[in-house]
């Protein structure tokens, strides 16, 4: 994953003191260097380096596009200028993040230097008037850690976004027939969201598997012992030796067509050409950071990858199935599916079992997931209309499941449940080791798709971005 570059343009008003403006904007730099943020800065754009004027603002916008910034941070060091604020951002089309500095105690005679509040008032308000979508950090010092965390929010934020506009998803296959909950539209993800799909047929992927065996002796052998290290391995060494072939089949033709992620029809045309079933190699391969989902479920692996790239990578999403109400607890729900989980989400060592509980072939993987608290989301549509479920869980405990499971607690599994049969969406959810649903959220206001919510907790999230 590509690190995220901010766009650092601090602004100023010449009405008020363009030396406490300067001051803060160096002050703020450095908090940025302590968090670790990879900023563009503007200090040699004029003599305050600070956003104020027509000259500046072209000049600006001229560095921070060749430097190919990820997300705009407009921070309001006095008044301000709202206008070039929001000029700066139209011609960007990036994420944007306002914030300004606490002002400080008024001086005896009454003058303020800064009156940074006041201008964050007009900043939103011009920004509103140019239709650009933003983020705020509400008005605080810079060592209050609301900003630190607003900060490094809004990095994930952007990340999202970056994601979500660059995605190309390798389709290998067409979904399977009885599938009809996972078709999507092809034609309206490029128009709308520029999500492209690269759709190649399955006897393209077997070409790649035999030239991958008859090439990569020295590249499956490494794979082979990896997988040993990974799990305990059941299955014979002629298809263990197919099961890595398979995934770094999908890994060349993911580079070859550009995808950062993939589908495939994983029954059961493949299982006939190649002996084995994909699920264990979709493992692997979420792990490697491609995630590949199964059912030929593009929104499916749009909701993996927004969710990964929430937590900046950090952490791999769980494809899984919606399944089946918990036998003992009234909020407690099955997430299970056909064995393709990330290994690294196992409770303990995942075993490459002899022959899959439904299909009647090798090459999947079982185990539980481990314990912690969950962020689901779900991106979906239907009709022309597009939004991302999302709310959280808490893995539980509960009976054994054959193939790769963990049971989860909701606070009201009816909600989720009326969600799902009332749609848009489907049984088929995305979840990650990790609380990212403020991110998401103020993800969906930048890629043009509705947020939504299986809890009613969209006040707690605007409580939290509004740093309470």
């Amino acid at each position: 994953m590509d690190k995220i570059k901010i766009g650092f343009a601090p602004t100023r008003r010449n009405l008020f003191s363009a030396a406490a403006a300067i001051e803060y904007a160096d002050l703020t730099r450095e908090k940025l260097d302590e968090f670790g943020i990879d900023y563009v800065d503007i200090k040699e754009i004029n003599e305050d380096g600070l956003l104020y004027d027509d000259t500046g603002l072209e000049k600006i916008a001229e560095k921070f596009a060749a430097e190919k910034i990820d997300g705009l941070f407009l921070a309001n060091e006095n008044f301000g200028t709202e206008y070039e604020c929001a000029r700066l951002a139209k011609k960007l089309n990036v994420p944007v993040l306002l914030w300004g500095p606490k002002d400080e105690h008024p001086a005896d005679d009454g003058s303020r230097l800064r009156d940074t509040q006041c201008g964050l008032f007009a900043i939103g308000k011009v920004l509103r008037r140019f239709k650009v979508p933003f983020t705020y950090i509400r008005n605080c010092d810079l060592a209050d850690p609301v900003f630190e965390r607003g900060i490094k929010d809004f990095v994930k934020v952007c990340n999202v976004v970056k994601v979500f506009r660059n995605t190309r998803i390798l389709q290998i296959g067409p979904r399977p027939f009885d599938f009809w909950s996972t078709m999507c539209n092809e034609g309206e993800l490029l128009e709308r969201f520029n999500i492209q799909l690269s759709p190649i047929p399955l006897n393209e992927l077997v070409k790649e598997i035999k030239k991958v065996q008859s090439e990569e002796s020295d590249l499956i052998r490494e794979n082979i012992d990896h997988v040993h290290e990974l799990a305990e391995v059941q299955i014979k060494p002629d298809e263990l030796r197919m099961v890595v072939a398979l995934k770094i089949a999908i890994l060349n033709l993911a580079e070859a067509y550009g995808c950062n992620a993939g589908v495939i029809q994983c029954w059961t045309a493949l299982q006939d050409e190649i002996g084995i079933l994909p699920y264990a190699a979709l493992s692997l391969l979420q792990d490697e950071g491609l995630p590949v989902t199964c059912e030929t479920d593009v929104h499916g692996v749009i909701s993996q990858l927004l969710v990964e790239a929430a937590t900046l990578g950090e952490h791999r999403a769980m494809f899984a199935d919606v399944n089946t109400r918990h036998p003992s607890n009234e909020n407690g729900e099955l997430l299970q599916h056909l064995g393709v989980f990330p290994l690294s989400t196992a409770k303990t060592k995942p075993i490459l079992p002899p022959r899959h509980f439904v299909f009647d072939y090798p090459g999947s993987v079982g185990f539980e997931a481990k314990e912690g608290d969950l962020t689901l989301c779900r991106f979906d549509g239907d009709n022309g209309e597009y939004s991302l479920l999302m709310g959280n869980a808490k893995v539980i405990d509960g009976p054994y499941n054959q193939g790769t499971y963990v049971w989860v607690e909701f606070e009201n599994l009816n909600r989720l449940e009326t969600k799902l049969v009332y749609g848009p969406y489907i049984h088929h959810i995305s979840a990650v080791y990790d609380k990212v649903v403020p991110v998401l959220y103020e993800a969906c206001k930048y890629i043009g798709i509705q947020s939504d919510f299986y809890d009613p907790i969209e006040e707690d999230i605007q409580a939290y971005l509004r740093g309470e």
